[in-house]
């Protein structure tokens, strides 16, 4: 019987097969799901902002430069081998109007970068997304299958 873990917002976990992992309330925060497909091992991360350069009492989970990376080394604790880990990513919605485009005031678009410029530099592929427009999510990832389902309340559910 498989077991649900939640992740919160600036939290992270892993799982094994069969057990799947979930994270609510993505608007312009991302999800990043990193998956083993040999060992079936999966982790999880549900990040806030871009970058801890420059910020006060900074919580390693909550930003992509340093989330991913502790993610990854967890993962790797467990069992997992970076060479096989893939990722897919969720969430960067710009949740709110601004009074400019600039992506200087849209963190969701700042997220997404960040996120997929510190996997690139870990050598992670980034193999499906769903990411940007103007809608939360909620995300479950399988470890069995490496599976992402991402579920929203005004666009249904689609798996990747």
């Amino acid at each position: 019987m498989n077991q649900t873990i939640k992740v919160g917002i600036s939290d992270l976990n892993i799982a094994k097969q069969p057990d799947v992992l979930v994270t609510y309330a993505l608007g312009s925060c991302v999800g990043i799901c990193l998956y083993d497909r040999t060992a079936k091992i999966a982790g999880l991360s549900h990040i806030m902002l871009p970058t801890s350069k420059g910020a006060v009492n900074p919580q390693p989970m909550r930003f992509a430069d340093t989330a991913i990376e502790i993610l990854l080394k967890k993962m790797i604790a467990a069992g997992a081998s970076k060479v096989r880990i893939t990722a897919k990513i969720a969430g960067g919605a710009r949740m709110f109007s601004t009074f400019s485009d600039s992506s200087l005031y849209n963190i969701g678009d700042r997220n997404v970068a960040a996120v997929r410029e510190e996997l690139m530099r870990l050598r992670i592929p980034i193999v499906a997304e769903d990411t940007g427009k103007d809608y939360g999510r909620t995300v479950f990832f399988y470890s069995e299958s490496g599976s992402m389902c991402v579920k929203s309340a005004s666009r249904g559910e689609k798996t990747l």
